[in-house]
Order: C-alpha cells, then sequence, then structure tokens
C-alpha cells in the first residue's frame, strides 16, 4: 500500500503556505485604516471564525469528499435546483474578483517599487501580470507552482524577519489606548482581516491524500490556522506600531512595505515590495488556470470530467472568460473597493454553507453547537461590514449586490435556455471509506 502524501504537519504546511500570501500584504493598511491600533483585535477574531469555519469546512469535506470543494456542499445541502445553482456561479465571480484584487495589489507595489504612483501605471502593472500569466497558463507552463515550496519559504522568512525587528523598534505611543477607536471599528474591520485567511479551505481539497485523513484534516485545519493567526497578530502590531494612523491611512494599499522603512530605510520598502510581488505572482499563477477552469466549468456545465488535471479539457474557455471578465474589475475598482467584495463574497457564501451543515450534522458528525457559532459569527461580520460600508463606501454595497444579481441572472438562463443543472459530484457516501 502506498504511503499517502500528507500527514498532519504537509497538510498543515500547505494551508500555512496558501493563507500567508497576498492578502496580509493587501489588509494590513486597509484594515487598519478602520481599526487603527486594535487592528490587531481584528485579525484574532478572524481567526476565530475561521478556526469555526475550517471545522465546519472539514466535517463536510470528510462526508462529501470533491474535487468541487464549497460548491458540492452547497449542492448537497441544498439540492440540485436554481438556488444552489447560482451560488455556485456567484461562487465562480468570487473567485474572480479575488484574482483581480491580488492582481490590483500587484500593480500598487510594482508601481510604488519603480517609482511610479499614477493609476495608469497601477492598472497597467495589475493588467499585465494577468495576461502574462494568462499566456503562461496557455502554453501549459507551471513554472511557478513548482517552486512554491521555495515561495512559501522565501514569503515567511521575510515577514518574521520584519516582524521580530520591527517589535523591537515599535512607537509605543501609536499602540496607546488613547490614540484606539471604538471597539466597533475592530468588528468592522473583520471582514477585510478574514481575508487574508482565505486559503484554508485547501487542506480540504488534498483529503484524499492524506494518512488517516478523518484525523488529519482537523488537525492540520487547526495547526495551519492557529500558527497563521498569531503570525497575523504580530504583523499587525509590528506596522501599526511603526507607523502613525494617518500614515497607515495614507499609504493604506502598500502599508506593510510602508512600515519597512522606519526600520530598514528605502531598502527595506523595496524588500517588502518584492515578498508581495512574488506573493502575488504565486497566488496568480497557482489559482487563475485551475480554479477558474473547475468552478467556470461547474457554473456553466454542472458537472465535472470523472478525472481532472491540468488541461485535461483541453480547451480553454474559462481561462479566457476569466481574464476577460478580471480585467474591467482592475480598472474601474479600487484595491479597498475590489478586496471589501471579494472577502463578503466568500463570508456570505460560507455563511449559508455553514447554515444548511447545521441540519447535517447528524451526518457528518461536527459539533453542532460549533457549526451555529461558525454561522453566527460570520453573519455577524457580514452585517457590521455591510452597515459600515453603506456608511462610508456606499459603492461597494452596489457592486457586491450587483455581482448576486448577475450571477443569479445567469443560472436562470442557463437553467431555461440550455437546461443545465449543477450536479452533485459525490454520487455515494460510503462510511467506511476513510
Amino acid at each position: 500500500m502506498n504511503k499517502k502524501a500528507f500527514d498532519t504537519i504537509s497538510a498543515a504546511m500547505l494551508g500555512i503556505g496558501t493563507m500567508v500570501g497576498i492578502g496580509i500584504f493587501i489588509v494590513i493598511g486597509l484594515a487598519g485604516s478602520i481599526a487603527g491600533n486594535l487592528v490587531w483585535l481584528s485579525f484574532i477574531i478572524g481567526g476565530i471564525i475561521a478556526l469555526l469555519s475550517g471545522y465546519s469546512l472539514a466535517k463536510l469535506a470528510i462526508r462529501f469528499p470533491s474535487r468541487g470543494g464549497i460548491i458540492e456542499y452547497l449542492v448537497q445541502e441544498y439540492g440540485e435546483n436554481y438556488f444552489s445553482g447560482a451560488l455556485s456561479v456567484m461562487f465562480y465571480f468570487a473567485q474572480l474578483i479575488t484574482l483581480a484584487a491580488v492582481a490590483k495589489s500587484f500593480g500598487e507595489y510594482g508601481a510604488r517599487l519603480f517609482g511610479y504612483d499614477s493609476i495608469f501605471m497601477i492598472n497597467t502593472f495589475a493588467i499585465g501580470i494577468i495576461l502574462f500569466f494568462t499566456v503562461i497558463n496557455l502554453l501549459g507552463a507551471t513554472f511557478v507552482a513548482k517552486s512554491e515550496n521555495i515561495i512559501v519559504a522565501i514569503k515567511l522568512i521575510g515577514l518574521s524577519i520584519f516582524t521580530l525587528a520591527a517589535l523591537f523598534n515599535i512607537h509605543v505611543d501609536y499602540l496607546s489606548p488613547e490614540k484606539s477607536p471604538t471597539l466597533i471599528n475592530a468588528i468592522f474591520a473583520v471582514g477585510l482581516t478574514f481575508f487574508a485567511y482565505q486559503g484554508y479551505s485547501v487542506i480540504t481539497n488534498a483529503i484524499e491524500d492524506m494518512e488517516n485523513p478523518k484525523k488529519t484534516v482537523l488537525k492540520a485545519m487547526i495547526l495551519a490556522i492557529s500558527v497563521v493567526t498569531v503570525l497575523y497578530v504580530a504583523v499587525s502590531i509590528a506596522v501599526l506600531g511603526n507607523l502613525s494612523l494617518d500614515e497607515v491611512i495614507k499609504t493604506k494599499d502598500y502599508a506593510l512595505a510602508e512600515a519597512a522603512k522606519p526600520i530598514f530605510g528605502e531598502y527595506g520598502f523595496k524588500i517588502m515590495a518584492v515578498l508581495a510581488l512574488i506573493s502575488a505572482t504565486s497566488a496568480i499563477n497557482a489559482t487563475l488556470y485551475a480554479a477558474t477552469e473547475i468552478s467556470y466549468t461547474l457554473a456553466k456545465k454542472g458537472d465535472l470530467p470523472e478525472i481532472y488535471e491540468y488541461n485535461i479539457f483541453n480547451s480553454y474557455e474559462g481561462l479566457l472568460i476569466s481574464a476577460a471578465l478580471i480585467i474591467p474589475m482592475i480598472l474601474f475598482f479600487n484595491l479597498s473597493e475590489i478586496t471589501t467584495v471579494a472577502a463578503l463574497s466568500v463570508l456570505i457564501i460560507q455563511a449559508l454553507v455553514h447554515y444548511k451543515h447545521i441540519k447535517l450534522t447528524h451526518k457528518t458528525g461536527a459539533n453542532k453547537i460549533l457549526i451555529i457559532l461558525a454561522f453566527m459569527l460570520m453573519s455577524l461580520v457580514v452585517t457590521a461590514s455591510l452597515y459600515y460600508n453603506l456608511k462610508n463606501q456606499t459603492a461597494t454595497i452596489y457592486y457586491l449586490i450587483g455581482a448576486f444579481i448577475i450571477a443569479f441572472f445567469i443560472e436562470f438562463v442557463l437553467r431555461k435556455l440550455f437546461n443545465r443543472t449543477v450536479k452533485k459530484q459525490t454520487k455515494e457516501i460510503y462510511d467506511g471509506f476513510f
């Protein structure tokens, strides 16, 4: 019998590598501009929600193992109907919005690394990286993915060195309670900090390659999210302890690199900017083809081939359409808007997954109280974020509502004109499989 690829540590490292990506470079400044020096609390709350959500998804993955992931759980929970189909389309949109946010952040850091700060140059860098990896994926190359372990190590080492140095050079007065905003601001910022945790669900995708998956997936999930939470809290204290709130607000799109200046000078800024670019490059290359092709195919056809591997579809329709949809988002949305829409889209969809999971705990063996907490906390964060954006960034609400309306309209067209239904990928559940 062949040894499985993932034990608890290696599965946890997979999750850590996926989470510690461009997200922290994007949200540290955006969330800090809302929560001020309480942003560390926003990361703790986000980490707790990620733990509860990860627990719920892990239990669902054990019961319904499928490469369809969250889309599979939605169909299993809500049935093969219009609602689950529309949410599968929205999940595809959410991935595109996330990729657009990553590309926009690449543009911010890339342009400033070379001394530019105009919207034109930021968008040029952002669109350029999307087009570059679209071509790379059309050629079938995966050179960045093959070096993912090295990239993860570089990111972790770079962030750790910055954080340790910054913690020894913080301005205590920047973190004083007198300069703290109201506690509710920390709640408002959780929607953004949660964006930095996105990626933990990749642990469930590797379930078929795990030793004793029923135990491994949960242990790996808890270990990965716990480690990342500690790192994010330390990074947030380091950044808000080295930049005043005015500086954080002014440089919110690239605050992590700006926070390296007081310690390492201009070279510190450039090094952190390069780390951000590496993280964005890795995220785009790893996600652009596989994630968009799987979710696009599920959304359009309602089913997947029995065997999936890179380029198995012999079609690049999903890749090209995805790239074409991402570019307008880069051009017309700012980084704060697009990151917020991406985070809220995922939060809403996952909240709906956890809501129905409450009624399926007798099948999944999950603790019902923990699933209820996952749903309630996610719903609270969504409500708080919607309220904050309604008062401070109204356009974001319109974009979010618009995305859901378009998703439901597309589902209507696909069902009526093409008789398409998103089907369950896990046809039968074998209790003894694991």
